[in-house]
């Protein structure tokens, strides 16, 4: 029997990029001594713009 692993969308995808990258953000500006409410902030927008860039420009080109 041969495995494959699930096929995930670009959208799921694209917000586990946005989600994980945008968290290492806000632990990481928490860690240098930035406020909370900053660190969170900049975090969130990071992690949107992570998001619709990976969602736009990010997966495999379909053939035509």
């Amino acid at each position: 029997m041969h495995l494959r692993p699930p096929s995930l969308s670009r959208g799921f995808t694209a917000f586990l990029w946005g989600l994980g990258l945008g968290l290492f953000l806000w632990i990481f500006l928490v860690s240098v001594g930035f406020s909370g409410g900053t660190s969170f902030l900049l975090g969130l927008l990071a992690g949107l713009g992570i998001f619709f860039y990976v969602r736009i420009y990010g997966g495999e080109r379909y053939r035509s």
